[in-house]
């Protein structure tokens, strides 16, 4: 599951790589690298999104009678309200308008009720309009993406003649809201309302870039990362918004973003994200290579994660006594008797096995065993990694949170339900538990 997920992951930074080095890259599947931090058992890779909004052209077709006859702007109110009326746009409940599902187009794409936020409901609109030959592209507007429908050449969006020289015909839609249209007035006074100068209205106005509409993607998921997504922790989904900034920063500040964002995502990496290393050292290096202060906390947590990922295991088998002291074993859960927390253990030691100055820190002779009991290395439901004395440890049956279940995949080959413990992939250090 964990090499899978890393091949996922660079699924999606290669799209953000080619992006940033100034190739094309359809805004449909630069957004659905997002959906591949976060697939685990879900379907919404690159090709399952393409297939997905092939399928919801087709439909739009079949089912209007005469679309082919209809005028661009008719083609384009079809579309918005064919998405609508299937739940394909916009968000049922206000109360979970940023919920973190809202901002992945895979996640919205599948069969459960409308989750897409403007941004994801536009650009899903975008992205059918085209494959029904009708020109439709996100504009930069603040807060809220609103859809630029052209008319083509030579055409205005009634399917009659322009006049020779005059501007293409368009129009500003809101896919979120069906088929609204949005004059162009409303939005200048809107931006005059935020206080944008009249000189800059063009810039707000017009066609986002892919790489605006990432950067924006990736706010959104910020503002949600609090919230989660069903079955699903939400680091993943923050891991994914961390890696967008590092690849395609605002290019004005590009090295004050990438230095804000580095050190979030180390910290991910040493926790969670253990397979990445390659990633980081293919992706990430190359970008702090003239600035030596950051490449060095890099290359020294890439050091970190390769030693440990190398580095022999000392294997610590059972015997007699070792068994009598050390009561429990690895793939086990337990809630702790003081904090409360659940947890897993994922390794031991007979004593405790930390300085002197950490067991002096954290009170360690304060407790009523002391540093002479054993002590075990645990990863606890709330994503941290601690250290705890038995005598903190209570192993009473409870049901497994579902976060926990889903960190604990990462470490254990599988939970066995009928003995009620993860089943460990590190015999090589821990043979006999």
């Amino acid at each position: 599951g964990a090499a899978l997920g890393g091949l996922h992951r660079s699924m999606a930074i290669e799209e953000w790589v080619k992006l940033r080095d100034g190739h094309p890259v359809p805004l449909e599947r630069a957004l659905a690298a997002f959906d591949h931090f976060v697939l685990h058992e879900r379907k919404a890779d690159f090709d399952e999104i393409s297939a997905r909004l092939d399928k919801i052209a087709r439909s739009i077709r079949q089912e209007t009678l005469n679309f082919g006859e209809a005028t661009p702007l008719q083609k384009a109110k079809i579309v918005a309200v064919y998405l609508h009326k299937n739940q394909v746009t916009g968000v049922t409940d206000n109360d979970q308008y940023f919920n973190l599902r809202n901002s992945f187009i895979g996640l919205a794409l599948q069969d459960d009720g409308p989750a897409a936020l403007p941004l994801i409901s536009t650009v899903i609109f975008c992205a059918v309009s085209e494959r029904l030959g009708i020109s439709a592209e996100p504009c930069n507007f603040p807060f809220h993406i609103y859809a630029i429908v052209r008319a083509p050449n030579g055409e205005n969006l009634d399917s009659e003649s322009a006049t020779t020289g005059s501007e293409v015909d368009s129009i500003y839609m809101d896919p979120f809201a069906s088929d609204k249209e949005v004059s162009r007035g409303e939005l200048e006074a809107q931006l005059e309302a935020m206080g944008v100068p009249p000189a800059d209205h063009d810039s707000f106005l017009g066609v986002a870039s892919v790489a605006d509409m990432v950067r924006r993607t990736a706010r959104n998921i910020l503002m949600g990362s609090g919230s989660g997504i069903a079955g699903l922790e939400s680091d993943s989904a923050l891991y994914s918004a961390l890696w967008a900034f590092l690849m395609l920063p605002e290019p004005d500040t590009a090295l004050v973003q990438r230095a804000r964002y580095l050190p979030y995502v180390v910290e991910m990496l040493e926790k969670q994200y253990l397979f990445d290393v390659r990633l980081v050292e293919k992706y990430l290096l190359p970008l702090f290579t003239t600035s030596p202060q950051y490449w060095q906390q890099l290359r020294d947590a890439v050091r970190v994660m390769r030693a440990g990922d190398s580095m022999p295991k000392q294997a610590k088998p059972r015997n007699r006594d070792i068994s009598q002291s050390v009561r429990f074993k690895v793939g086990q859960v337990f809630r702790h008797r003081r904090y409360g927390y659940q947890a897993v253990i994922t390794g031991w030691d007979v004593e405790c096995a930390q300085s002197e100055m950490w067991i002096s820190q954290m009170g360690v002779d304060r407790l009523s065993r002391g540093r002479h009991q054993s002590f075990y290395h645990v990863l606890v439901d709330e994503k941290s990694v601690r250290y705890v004395a038995e005598e903190n440890i209570d192993t009473t049956p409870a049901v497994v949170s579902s976060n926990l279940m889903s960190l604990a995949g990462r470490h254990f080959k599988r939970w066995d339900s009928t003995s009620n413990v993860f089943i460990s992939n590190v015999k090589d250090e821990y043979p006999d538990d």
